[in-house]
């Protein structure tokens, strides 16, 4: 790699830095070139030529933290040797990075994101392809060994985070009524009855 390019992915790592601290701190109203370049220490013009837009570098903060996530669900899933010790691994994966990440974990969990993820779907999953296929494949892999029910992986992958994403969303808001160490101990479970083999011949 050429110094320009060395300083180029440095200022591109400013920004992003810059930017989730200026979201931790003030919401996404506070999310404006001014306050970016500001913290940073980047010029307008080098935020610009990285990312051409305000949206453009939100969009690439998103990407990144979303990256970071599945990798750490897919190494979480990795060496386990069962369906359900695996969905026991992806729990707790998901349950630790939010509380470690928070300020990550609100802007992925947040109205905007769904607004992204809703508009901008495909694009959002062929980005992540890398990472979310070794997910698909722990699970399609499971599905043949007949540990996990006969079903698309899709639905087992919405089965198995759904409950996870929404216990995480309701931790991130604020309102104090979930206990996600708790909630690490009786999610496993629950999600296993709902995705094991036998549970598609009820």
């Amino acid at each position: 790699m050429s110094p320009k390019q060395q300083r180029g992915e440095t200022t591109v790592e400013q920004l992003l830095d810059a930017a989730l601290r200026v979201y931790a701190e003030t919401g996404e109203q506070g999310l404006t070139v001014a306050a970016i370049t500001r913290a940073s220490g980047v010029s307008l013009g080098s935020l610009y030529h990285h990312f051409g837009s305000i949206d453009g570098l939100v969009n690439a903060l998103v990407d990144r933290w979303l990256g970071r996530l599945l990798g750490e669900l897919a190494a979480a899933v990795a060496h386990t040797r069962t369906a359900r010790t695996g969905i026991r691994a992806l729990v707790r994966a998901y349950m630790n990075f939010v509380q470690e990440q928070r300020a990550a974990a609100l802007l992925l969990h947040s109205a905007s994101a769904d607004r992204r993820g809703m508009a901008d779907g495909r694009r959002l999953r062929d980005a992540q392809e890398a990472r979310i296929s070794p997910l698909g494949q722990w699970i399609e892999g499971y599905v043949e060994r007949g540990e996990l029910a006969p079903l698309p992986a899709p639905l087992i992958e919405s089965l198995v985070l759904g409950p996870v994403v929404a216990v995480a969303r309701r931790w991130l808001s604020g309102v104090g009524d979930v206990d996600l160490d708790r909630a690490e101990v009786l999610l496993p479970e629950r999600i296993w009855r709902a995705v094991a083999a036998e549970a598609a011949e009820d």
